[in-house]
């Protein structure tokens, strides 16, 4: 069992750290947001699901199943509704160089 748990283990914290390195080097916050909420939403995953394998077929194990199902619905959806909130304020900068694709009546940044 640990010749499965391990390397999906390292495989999750391996991601957590991705999302760290991205959080510290990206130049504005909707990089950020991306760079966090992907690599948080996998290596969570993977770290549940190396959880679940160690604990097998138990209550305890289908209980980890609806967590990973709950965080990959949960998280990049409240990454969205942050972004978006964050660019309809008008208040949160882009990097240099960042232009908006933005073509609705009335929206986006002027």
């Amino acid at each position: 069992m640990a010749v499965l748990v391990i390397p999906v283990l390292a495989a999750g914290i391996f991601f957590f750290l991705i999302g760290v390195i991205g959080l510290l080097r990206l130049p504005d916050a909707y990089s950020r947001m991306h760079a966090t909420t992907k690599c948080d939403t996998l290596g969570a995953g993977l770290i549940l699901f190396a959880l679940m394998l160690y604990a097998g077929f138990t209550p305890a194990g289908f209980k980890l199943l609806l967590l990973i199902v709950f965080i990959w619905l949960t998280n990049p959806t409240a990454a969205h509704v942050i972004a978006r909130a964050a660019y309809r304020s008008n208040d949160v900068p882009f990097c240099e160089g960042s232009f908006s694709l933005d073509r609705t009546e009335g929206g986006g940044r002027q």
